[in-house]
């Protein structure tokens, strides 16, 4: 709790990255409409990207490692230990359900960490814009010791080659319907399945349902059963789709013409990646 304090401190003395205007852009707030189609393709993390594509890559528990043409680089729930030391990502973003969703010494060759939760309590509402690609939050309230916390987790989402990728962090509730509005259209979305120490999977099969996004990639599971579990629930309205691989590519031009969970096995990133 020691470390965790003082990591909160540092952070009020961080440069706030949102923006003071009432009005903000965002095109996955105000485009509705999917466009049908979807080819995911096994890639090195260093491989060439074919043009407005994303690529995802599912690393271990609520980590992913996203990437686009213009080679900005994302590690999502960010813990500290990616796998190979030579990588690091332009931007990572933190929970803190558990150590296991950020860390207090971040690498300090990333240029961007942020945090789903500020020092005194109030929602954290990051904006920042890096060239195609604009991260944003959403804070959701999280279980801690003493009961319910106010914003102690965000959803991030990530807008870069005309997709709105969401992370749902830590999830301890559904989002309300304010949330909802602000999380807009989510083409990609990463949730956690496990089914007791984030959302229940009723319900988490309800917001899945409700966000409706192309593709789904399940997170945060330990065990096959909860998966599976995850995966009957949605199998009324979804695909299922189970790769072998930890990557996938992704572009707006080939998202599916039905939803579809793509169920990527972790991997540490290696040198070769």
């Amino acid at each position: 709790m020691r470390i965790l304090a003082a990591f909160l401190a540092c952070l009020t003395a961080a440069p706030v990255l949102a923006q003071d205007a009432d009005w903000r852009p965002s095109h996955c707030i105000s485009l509705v409409e999917n466009v049908p189609g979807m080819r995911v393709i096994p890639a090195s993390l260093a491989d060439p990207l074919a043009e407005y594509t994303v690529q995802i890559g599912y690393i271990a528990h609520s980590m992913f490692v996203i990437r686009d043409t213009e080679e900005h680089t994302i590690v999502t729930d960010y813990a500290g230990y990616l796998g190979d030391a030579g990588f690091f990502p332009e931007v990572a973003t933190m929970n803190k359900g558990h150590t296991s969703h950020w860390t207090a010494q971040p690498d300090p060759r990333i240029p961007h960490v942020l945090p789903g939760w500020t020092a005194d309590g109030s929602p954290a509402d990051h904006y920042l814009q890096l060239g195609n690609l604009l991260v944003r939050s959403v804070s959701t309230d999280i279980r801690g010791y003493g009961g319910a916390e106010a914003n102690g987790n965000s959803i991030f989402v990530f807008e870069t080659e005309g997709l709105c990728i969401g992370h749902m962090g830590h999830l301890h509730h559904e989002p309300t319907d304010a949330q909802y509005a602000a999380l807009g259209r989510l083409d990609v979305v990463m949730v956690p399945v496990d089914g007791g120490m984030t959302l229940d999977l009723p319900t988490m099969i309800g917001v899945v349902k409700r966000l409706r996004s192309s593709v789904v990639l399940p997170m945060h599971w330990f065990s096959g059963r909860s998966l599976e579990i995850f995966l009957a629930g949605v199998a009324d309205e979804f695909a299922v789709d189970r790769r072998e691989e930890s990557f996938m590519q992704v572009s707006l031009n080939t998202l599916p013409p039905r939803p579809t969970v793509v169920v990527l096995q972790p991997r540490l990133i290696r040198y070769d990646d």
